[in-house]
Protein backbone atom coordinates (compact mmCIF):
# COMPACT_ATOMS: atom_id res chain seq x y z
CA UNK A 1 0.00 0.00 0.00
CA UNK A 2 2.35 2.30 0.82
CA UNK A 3 4.90 1.59 -2.32
CA UNK A 4 1.10 2.10 -4.61
CA UNK A 5 0.71 6.18 -2.48
CA UNK A 6 4.30 6.75 -3.58
CA UNK A 7 3.82 5.62 -6.81
CA UNK A 8 0.71 8.31 -7.11
CA UNK A 9 2.35 10.85 -5.68
CA UNK A 10 5.77 10.42 -8.20
CA UNK A 11 2.89 10.65 -10.76
CA UNK A 12 1.15 13.86 -9.55
CA UNK A 13 4.71 15.38 -9.19
CA UNK A 14 5.76 14.61 -12.76
CA UNK A 15 2.09 15.93 -13.86
CA UNK A 16 2.56 18.97 -12.21
CA UNK A 17 5.64 19.51 -13.34
CA UNK A 18 4.78 19.25 -17.17
CA UNK A 19 1.79 21.60 -16.00
CA UNK A 20 3.88 24.42 -14.91
CA UNK A 21 6.91 24.26 -17.58
CA UNK A 22 3.82 24.31 -20.23
CA UNK A 23 2.20 27.43 -18.51
CA UNK A 24 5.63 29.07 -18.21
CA UNK A 25 6.09 28.20 -21.82
CA UNK A 26 2.26 29.33 -23.17
CA UNK A 27 3.39 32.58 -21.20
CA UNK A 28 6.50 33.00 -22.96
CA UNK A 29 5.46 32.17 -26.31
CA UNK A 30 3.47 33.90 -29.49
CA UNK A 31 0.11 32.34 -30.60
CA UNK A 32 2.42 30.23 -33.42
CA UNK A 33 4.77 29.06 -30.95
CA UNK A 34 2.77 27.57 -28.41
CA UNK A 35 2.04 24.54 -30.26
CA UNK A 36 5.70 23.97 -30.74
CA UNK A 37 6.75 24.98 -26.82
CA UNK A 38 4.40 22.78 -25.50
CA UNK A 39 5.14 19.26 -26.76
CA UNK A 40 3.12 16.16 -27.29
CA UNK A 41 3.39 14.62 -24.06
CA UNK A 42 2.73 17.81 -22.41
CA UNK A 43 -0.07 18.52 -24.56
CA UNK A 44 -1.74 15.24 -23.91
CA UNK A 45 -1.10 15.26 -19.83
CA UNK A 46 -3.09 18.75 -19.52
CA UNK A 47 -5.59 17.92 -21.71
CA UNK A 48 -6.48 14.52 -19.76
CA UNK A 49 -5.63 16.62 -16.90
CA UNK A 50 -8.02 20.08 -17.61
CA UNK A 51 -11.04 18.46 -19.67
CA UNK A 52 -13.77 16.91 -19.27
CA UNK A 53 -17.17 18.35 -17.80
CA UNK A 54 -15.26 21.10 -16.18
CA UNK A 55 -13.43 22.61 -18.79
CA UNK A 56 -14.44 21.10 -22.27
CA UNK A 57 -13.55 23.37 -24.37
CA UNK A 58 -10.01 23.88 -22.48
CA UNK A 59 -9.59 20.54 -22.34
CA UNK A 60 -10.50 19.91 -26.31
CA UNK A 61 -7.80 22.54 -27.30
CA UNK A 62 -4.91 21.57 -25.23
CA UNK A 63 -5.56 17.94 -25.58
CA UNK A 64 -5.42 18.03 -29.36
CA UNK A 65 -2.22 19.73 -29.47
CA UNK A 66 0.26 17.91 -31.64
CA UNK A 67 3.28 20.04 -30.72
CA UNK A 68 6.75 20.03 -32.45
CA UNK A 69 7.55 21.73 -35.56
CA UNK A 70 4.30 21.04 -36.66
CA UNK A 71 2.61 22.70 -33.87
CA UNK A 72 4.37 25.57 -35.07
CA UNK A 73 2.66 25.29 -38.36
CA UNK A 74 -0.68 24.72 -37.57
CA UNK A 75 -0.60 27.78 -35.21
CA UNK A 76 0.43 29.86 -38.18
CA UNK A 77 -2.60 28.49 -39.93
CA UNK A 78 -4.63 29.26 -36.93
CA UNK A 79 -3.49 32.87 -36.65
CA UNK A 80 -4.71 33.36 -39.67
CA UNK A 81 -8.13 31.92 -39.65
CA UNK A 82 -8.68 33.73 -36.18
CA UNK A 83 -7.91 37.23 -37.60
CA UNK A 84 -10.90 36.88 -40.00
CA UNK A 85 -13.13 35.26 -37.72
CA UNK A 86 -12.12 38.84 -35.71
CA UNK A 87 -12.99 41.10 -38.80
CA UNK A 88 -15.98 38.95 -39.83
CA UNK A 89 -17.50 38.94 -36.23
CA UNK A 90 -16.55 42.33 -34.43
CA UNK A 91 -18.69 41.21 -31.23
CA UNK A 92 -17.44 37.94 -30.37
CA UNK A 93 -14.72 36.69 -28.05
CA UNK A 94 -11.72 34.79 -29.80
CA UNK A 95 -9.30 32.93 -27.85
CA UNK A 96 -5.57 31.55 -29.70
CA UNK A 97 -5.06 28.73 -27.62
CA UNK A 98 -2.00 26.38 -28.42
CA UNK A 99 -2.89 25.24 -32.06
CA UNK A 100 -6.52 25.80 -32.03
CA UNK A 101 -9.10 28.24 -31.54
CA UNK A 102 -11.74 29.02 -29.01
CA UNK A 103 -14.85 31.39 -30.38
CA UNK A 104 -17.24 32.62 -27.83
CA UNK A 105 -20.31 33.65 -28.89
CA UNK A 106 -22.71 35.46 -26.45
CA UNK A 107 -25.06 38.03 -26.69
CA UNK A 108 -22.89 40.93 -27.35
CA UNK A 109 -22.32 38.90 -30.68
CA UNK A 110 -25.70 38.58 -31.49
CA UNK A 111 -26.04 35.07 -31.40
CA UNK A 112 -28.72 34.40 -29.63
CA UNK A 113 -32.39 32.10 -29.63
CA UNK A 114 -35.82 32.20 -28.97
CA UNK A 115 -36.73 32.58 -25.24
CA UNK A 116 -36.85 29.02 -23.26
CA UNK A 117 -36.01 27.12 -27.11
CA UNK A 118 -33.84 26.45 -29.02
CA UNK A 119 -34.67 28.26 -32.18
CA UNK A 120 -32.27 30.80 -33.37
CA UNK A 121 -32.91 33.98 -33.77
CA UNK A 122 -32.91 35.84 -37.75
CA UNK A 123 -30.17 37.53 -36.55
CA UNK A 124 -28.12 34.34 -34.84
CA UNK A 125 -28.27 32.65 -38.44
CA UNK A 126 -27.02 36.08 -40.63
CA UNK A 127 -24.10 36.09 -37.97
CA UNK A 128 -23.47 32.77 -38.64
CA UNK A 129 -23.76 32.91 -41.87
CA UNK A 130 -20.24 35.07 -42.15
CA UNK A 131 -18.80 32.31 -39.92
CA UNK A 132 -19.70 29.44 -42.16
CA UNK A 133 -17.39 31.44 -44.94
CA UNK A 134 -14.46 31.79 -42.58
CA UNK A 135 -14.66 27.87 -41.80
CA UNK A 136 -15.09 26.84 -45.38
CA UNK A 137 -12.09 28.14 -46.32
CA UNK A 138 -10.31 25.60 -43.80
CA UNK A 139 -11.62 22.55 -44.36
CA UNK A 140 -8.69 20.68 -43.06
CA UNK A 141 -10.31 21.99 -39.52
CA UNK A 142 -12.84 19.67 -36.71
CA UNK A 143 -15.18 21.88 -34.33
CA UNK A 144 -16.89 21.24 -31.47
CA UNK A 145 -19.92 23.48 -30.81
CA UNK A 146 -20.61 23.61 -27.03
CA UNK A 147 -23.89 24.94 -25.75
CA UNK A 148 -24.28 26.90 -21.80
CA UNK A 149 -26.90 28.22 -20.33
CA UNK A 150 -27.30 30.60 -16.85
CA UNK A 151 -28.81 28.97 -14.19
CA UNK A 152 -32.63 29.82 -14.27
CA UNK A 153 -34.31 26.69 -14.27
CA UNK A 154 -33.41 23.25 -13.14
CA UNK A 155 -30.05 21.55 -13.86
CA UNK A 156 -31.48 18.65 -15.57
CA UNK A 157 -33.83 21.52 -17.79
CA UNK A 158 -30.63 23.19 -18.53
CA UNK A 159 -28.88 20.54 -19.34
CA UNK A 160 -31.00 19.71 -22.24
CA UNK A 161 -31.53 23.07 -22.99
CA UNK A 162 -27.94 23.34 -23.81
CA UNK A 163 -27.54 19.88 -26.05
CA UNK A 164 -30.48 21.04 -28.14
CA UNK A 165 -28.98 24.99 -28.40
CA UNK A 166 -25.65 23.10 -29.87
CA UNK A 167 -27.18 21.02 -32.11
CA UNK A 168 -29.18 23.49 -33.65
CA UNK A 169 -26.18 25.53 -34.29
CA UNK A 170 -24.16 22.44 -35.61
CA UNK A 171 -27.48 21.90 -37.90
CA UNK A 172 -27.20 25.10 -39.34
CA UNK A 173 -24.00 25.11 -40.09
CA UNK A 174 -24.33 21.68 -42.05
CA UNK A 175 -27.41 23.42 -43.65
CA UNK A 176 -25.17 25.68 -45.01
CA UNK A 177 -22.12 23.80 -46.70
CA UNK A 178 -19.95 22.77 -43.31
CA UNK A 179 -18.80 18.60 -43.54
CA UNK A 180 -20.90 17.21 -40.91
CA UNK A 181 -17.75 14.92 -40.30
CA UNK A 182 -16.06 17.83 -39.15
CA UNK A 183 -18.43 18.58 -36.89
CA UNK A 184 -19.74 17.51 -32.94
CA UNK A 185 -22.15 18.72 -30.41
CA UNK A 186 -22.08 18.81 -26.69
CA UNK A 187 -24.03 20.87 -24.05
CA UNK A 188 -22.80 21.57 -20.69
CA UNK A 189 -25.69 23.13 -19.28
CA UNK A 190 -25.00 25.50 -15.82
CA UNK A 191 -22.09 23.78 -15.26
CA UNK A 192 -19.49 26.38 -16.97
CA UNK A 193 -20.78 29.73 -16.13
CA UNK A 194 -18.35 32.73 -17.02
CA UNK A 195 -20.20 35.20 -14.84
CA UNK A 196 -22.13 35.65 -11.81
CA UNK A 197 -25.57 34.04 -12.46
CA UNK A 198 -26.96 36.53 -9.18
CA UNK A 199 -26.58 39.90 -12.03
CA UNK A 200 -28.86 40.24 -15.32
CA UNK A 201 -25.37 40.78 -17.09
CA UNK A 202 -23.65 37.85 -15.27
CA UNK A 203 -26.30 35.40 -17.20
CA UNK A 204 -25.80 37.27 -19.95
CA UNK A 205 -22.76 35.97 -20.32
CA UNK A 206 -23.48 32.31 -19.27
CA UNK A 207 -26.35 32.04 -22.04
CA UNK A 208 -23.52 31.31 -25.20
CA UNK A 209 -22.45 29.18 -27.34
CA UNK A 210 -18.77 28.49 -27.64
CA UNK A 211 -16.53 26.62 -30.58
CA UNK A 212 -13.15 24.79 -30.28
CA UNK A 213 -11.30 25.01 -33.45
CA UNK A 214 -8.71 22.50 -34.00
CA UNK A 215 -6.58 20.90 -36.56
CA UNK A 216 -7.71 17.30 -38.28
CA UNK A 217 -5.78 14.75 -39.67
CA UNK A 218 -5.42 16.49 -42.99
CA UNK A 219 -4.19 19.61 -41.53
CA UNK A 220 -1.24 17.65 -39.18
CA UNK A 221 -0.58 15.34 -41.81
CA UNK A 222 0.57 18.58 -44.06
CA UNK A 223 2.36 20.27 -41.43
CA UNK A 224 4.32 17.30 -40.38
CA UNK A 225 5.50 17.38 -43.92
CA UNK A 226 6.37 20.58 -43.69
CA UNK A 227 7.95 20.85 -40.87
CA UNK A 228 10.52 18.18 -42.01
CA UNK A 229 8.84 15.26 -39.54
CA UNK A 230 7.54 12.21 -39.99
Amino acid sequence: MRMKNITILVLSLFISGIFLNSCKTIQNANSSQKGAGIGVAAGAALGALIGGKDNRAAGALIGAAVGGGAGAVIGRQMDKQAEEIETVMPGAEVVRSEEGIQLILDENADVRFEFNSSDLTSAAQTNLDKLVDVFNKYPDTDILVIGHTDSDGSETYNQTLSEKRAASVLSFLTSNGIANSRLRSVGMGESEPRASNDTKEGKAQNRRVEFTITANEDMINAAKEEAGEK
